[in-house]
């Protein structure tokens, strides 16, 4: 019964012994992927393509809202004057028109999601590539997202590092 009990003691103290020798060696970092993504100098570039083009489509939106509107006061102008058929006509006309417009100002909305989803998740690819080797090269065990941490010491925040070395590798993301 001692040579159990004693074994029994001498195998906790292992077992102990070695997990207090692993969570010294555990080293934990954080990095704000979100500030990665938005301010690095590729992410810059992919947000100022899409405001750019987002700027010049809603212009010809804006356009063809005004062409519309136009369109319906004109109906509206020759109400009296229009007879019942031809009034019918031109406002389902309209409505045609108006309804042509909102499908094709919802596709471009999702068009410039998918490419805005599609560009961010190359960066991510890309980013998640440049911590495991970060990892690695610094012999960190666990890497968080910052979102995901209520306290932190700052000395953990590894962000700007990491902008650093993802500003120098990642040159440029295509947006088709």
């Amino acid at each position: 019964m001692l040579k159990k009990l004693s074994f029994l003691i001498c195998f906790c103290f292992i077992l102990f012994s070695n997990i207090t020798y692993s969570a010294e060696n555990l080293i934990i970092s954080y990095v704000d992927i979100d500030k990665i993504i938005s301010q690095s100098e590729v992410g810059k570039k992919i947000n100022k393509s899409l405001e750019q083009t987002l700027k010049k489509k809603n212009k010809e939106f804006q356009k063809i809202e005004e062409e519309l509107k136009k369109k319906e006061n004109d109906i509206v102008k020759q109400k009296n004057i229009l007879s019942p058929d031809e009034l019918n006509k031109k406002i389902e006309n309209l409505q045609n028109n108006i309804k042509d417009y909102r499908i094709k100002k919802d596709k471009f909305q999702k068009n410039i999601t998918q490419k805005k989803l599609k560009a961010t998740s190359e960066l991510v690819g890309y980013l998640n590539k440049i911590l495991a080797k970060y990892a690695s090269e610094n012999s960190i065990s666990l890497i968080i997202q910052k979102k995901n941490i209520v306290i932190g010491k700052s000395e953990m925040d590894i962000t700007n590092q990491i902008m650093k070395v993802f500003n120098k590798e990642v040159k440029d993301v295509k947006i088709n």
